[in-house]
């Protein structure tokens, strides 16, 4: 059973005030007066509130160190994004403290209620790929810490988000392989809950409706991320269907990697018989062969676009919340020639 802690919300309840005043009193603000400022801190005292109290210099006392939470780091594109939140950070004297999820909402969870509000100024974000309500960010945000999620957000948190653009990027790729000529093209995704996930799959679904073509659910397979994953989800394509495909557009690289490996296993050619498109532009790409065309996602740009994102929110208690979107670019190689 996880602990329950004590939130600002559980202070501005007891004292019938909104949480934004209890958040200014515990940071001291000048727009709060002493008599408020100190009812809220007797009130700390008395629920154990130990997060802000116990660091009501934090706003006040810059650590100079951000969180950055990921699924996994051993991928291109995590490692681009990293990259990108390392130059701003460095540029504007801030330290890196990662912590790896590997893709597991229950270690995500125990990081995050973890975490040390005291050490960090700011996190940023990529939630798992397994469905949790997110209320443990709730939890950090409430008392005080800047999030910022990136890539794979959690929706219905207001914080700001940095995100590639997942609906046209998959419209565009879907687009492609219709005008190659593909006019049965199934989808090999990740879990049904995620906003990324969710958005791919649409803009496969409206670029079928665009060009009349069928959408047929079987043709859709959820699962996870990696190149075991599209094996398997080539397996169930191929095995169990009346009604073969003839594309597949894949959610990332690793899956579409993943499904032109299944198919030579089967002696199908990758392009003239089935064509192949990802989502990433992952330089294994053009290492495969035939080579995988994809969706070029901005990585480095989102990671340096996320930490500009948060420093400002570090700096400004009450900087709104944003949410940036940025184009991806369809690269064509050779999976996709007929």
């Amino acid at each position: 059973m996880r602990r329950r802690y004590i939130t600002i919300k559980d202070i501005a309840k007891a004292l019938d005030i909104s949480v934004a005043t209890v958040s200014r009193a515990l940071r001291d603000t000048y727009d709060v007066n002493a008599q408020t400022r100190q009812k809220v801190l007797d009130m700390a005292n008395e629920l154990n509130y130990k997060p802000n109290f116990n660091a009501t210099g934090l706003v006040k006392r810059s650590t100079h160190n951000i969180g950055v939470l990921i699924p996994v780091i051993t991928n291109y594109y995590f490692s681009t994004v990293i990259t990108g939140i390392q130059q701003v950070a460095d540029e504007n004297g801030f330290n890196l403290i990662l912590y790896l999820t590997n893709d597991s909402a229950d270690t995500e969870i125990r990081i995050v209620e973890d975490l040390s509000l005291s050490s960090l100024d700011g996190l940023l974000a990529c939630v798992s790929a397994h469905e949790n309500n997110y209320s443990h960010f709730s939890q950090i945000i409430d008392d005080g810490l800047p999030v910022v999620f990136f890539d794979r957000v959690a929706a219905a948190i207001n914080a700001s988000k940095v995100m590639q653009d997942d609906y046209n990027g998959a419209f565009t790729a879907v687009e492609h392989l219709i005008e190659c000529g593909y006019t049965k093209i199934a989808h090999i995704t990740g879990p049904k809950e995620l906003s990324l996930t969710q958005n791919r799959l649409n803009g496969y679904v409206h670029a079928l409706e665009k060009h009349n073509l069928i959408y047929d659910p079987s043709m859709v397979i959820h699962s996870g991320f990696s190149q075991a994953d599209a094996i398997s989800d080539v397996a169930k394509l191929f095995d169990s269907q009346e009604s073969r495909p003839d594309a597949i557009f894949a959610v990332n690289d690793r899956k579409g990697i993943g499904a032109i490996l299944a198919l030579k296993e089967r002696k199908i050619a990758v392009g003239p018989e089935v064509g192949v498109i990802g989502f990433t532009n992952d330089p294994i790409c053009e290492i495969i062969s035939p080579t995988l065309s994809t969706v070029a996602e901005p990585a480095y740009e989102i990671g340096k676009q996320s930490c500009s994102l948060l420093l400002k929110h570090i700096s400004k208690s009450n900087f709104a919340a944003r949410s940036i979107t940025l184009s991806a670019e369809l690269i064509v190689r050779e999976s996709t020639r007929r």
